[in-house]
């Protein structure tokens, strides 16, 4: 049984989840208390971070990782974009950019107060450029690369979803309306629901 230590509000882990569920892998998940972390997931990756797969006797510790090897044994929607080769790059530089520049301003934002050189306003300001991106993107179709969710949207939702989150009453009030759209799309979707669904 392919085994996913996670923890159920991590970015990382909810994208790894969503993937993994999407490509119907049989899996068994393991809450992890960050607090007191599971020796076997320790013995598995020592950097003690989630997510962390065990698959077929492979060990995957990165989300993005983890994502790309559920499409791999079944992407039935085509969220890899495989006979788009125009996708690709622009698939692979909007995951960069929000894993790299988009993640440190938003931690700048939720957690402002352990940044005190700028005002909250600022760093929100920061990360408002990208959303500025995306809800272009939009404008031209549903998803951001193509007419259905790809690799890029749900690598990226979570993200968008806790910079949503940190004020919900300032992000409705925003003109991005096609990034509102998109984004309470996928978390109404069933696919969404049930990856956060509290383990018991």
């Amino acid at each position: 049984m392919n085994t996913l230590y996670s923890f159920r509000r991590c970015p990382y882990a909810m994208r790894a989840r969503l993937a993994l569920r999407y490509s119907e892998v049989p899996l068994q998940i393991v809450e992890v208390s960050l607090k007191a972390k599971p020796a076997a997931m320790l013995a598995l990756s020592p950097k003690g971070t989630v997510p962390v797969l065990s698959a077929d006797g492979r060990v995957l510790d990165e989300s993005l990782d983890i994502m790309r090897w559920a499409l791999q044994q079944h992407d039935p929607q085509d969220w890899m974009l495989k006979d788009d080769a125009d996708a690709q790059p622009l698939m692979a530089a909007l995951i960069e950019e929000n894993d790299q520049s988009f993640k440190l301003q938003l931690n700048r934002y939720k957690y402002a107060e352990r940044y005190p050189e700028q005002p909250m306003e600022h760093y929100r300001s920061e990360g408002e450029a990208f959303l500025r991106k995306l809800d272009g993107l939009l404008q031209r179709q549903a998803f951001l690369l193509a007419a259905h969710p790809s690799l890029a949207d749900m690598a990226l939702l979570p993200f968008i979803r806790q910079f949503a989150h940190v004020d919900r009453d300032w992000f409705a009030q925003t003109p991005y309306r096609h990034l509102q759209a998109w984004l309470e799309g996928l978390l109404q979707s069933g696919l969404f629901v049930a990856v956060m669904i509290k383990q018991k």
